[in-house]
């Protein structure tokens, strides 16, 4: 028997009404404890993406869609039918297993985004600049960046899998920061604190690059020596 250990809740009346409501709607005695203690399980398995949490209306609108589709000869990569069956059974932790890459519980963190935005800007412009070097300062770039150019590699694929995933996105799917459109953006070595350490440097030159402004070999070399 597992171990298990008391906690102490306070919980308003409304919220309390609405238990004692779900308890009802099982239509099996239960006291509140066993309902708290299901209602915790059932709200784990929802945040990991194990199951589903459906409304009556989520319920008939899926039906109502299913219906439609059916009706209308439509393809779709959806297994409609699984899913209706899961609804009719109660079994809703099966969607979740038959196609974990629709019902996860994944989404990107605003910082990670912020993140890789402020990395493809800065290597737009490293790149853009580059394009624009003159041969002297090209070979002044090589000689001060082991001998060759850099262009940006992207994120491991290993350990920064969520990074590599949004600027993938960015770039293929929002078509944002054209020049990296078909780049693998596995760079197959971890890349974040050197990111963070080239940022550094670069964020301060950012408020005077634009509207004509590039960055200088220096500025480059300065920002490429935290590579």
């Amino acid at each position: 028997m597992a171990k298990t250990e008391r906690v102490e809740l306070r919980i308003d009346e409304e919220l309390l009404e609405r238990v004692d409501r779900w308890i009802e709607d099982q239509g099996e005695p239960s006291s509140r404890s066993d309902a708290l203690r299901n209602l915790v399980e059932i709200g784990l398995e929802v945040a990991r993406g194990k199951t589903l949490n459906l409304s009556a209306g989520d319920k008939l609108n899926f039906m109502l869609l299913r219906d439609l589709v059916k009706h209308l000869n439509v393809k779709t990569e959806t297994h409609i039918d699984l899913v209706a069956e899961a609804i009719y059974g109660g079994h809703y932790w099966a969607p979740a297993w038959e196609m974990p890459g629709l019902f996860h519980n994944y989404a990107d963190r605003p910082r990670d985004v912020s993140f890789v935005v402020d990395v493809l800007d800065m290597w737009s412009f490293i790149e853009e600049a580059i394009e624009r070097l003159t041969p002297e300062d090209l070979d002044k770039l090589k000689a001060g960046h082991h001998g060759f150019v850099p262009q940006f590699s992207g994120f491991d694929g290993n350990n920064e899998t969520e990074l590599m995933g949004i600027a993938r996105f960015l770039v293929e799917e929002l078509n944002r920061f054209a020049r990296f459109k078909g780049r693998e953006f596995n760079s197959h070595c971890p890349t974040l604190a050197r990111h963070r350490k080239m940022l550094d440097v670069f964020l301060p030159m950012r408020k005077n690059l634009g509207l004509g402004r590039r960055l200088a070999v220096e500025d480059i070399l300065a920002i490429v020596a935290r590579d």
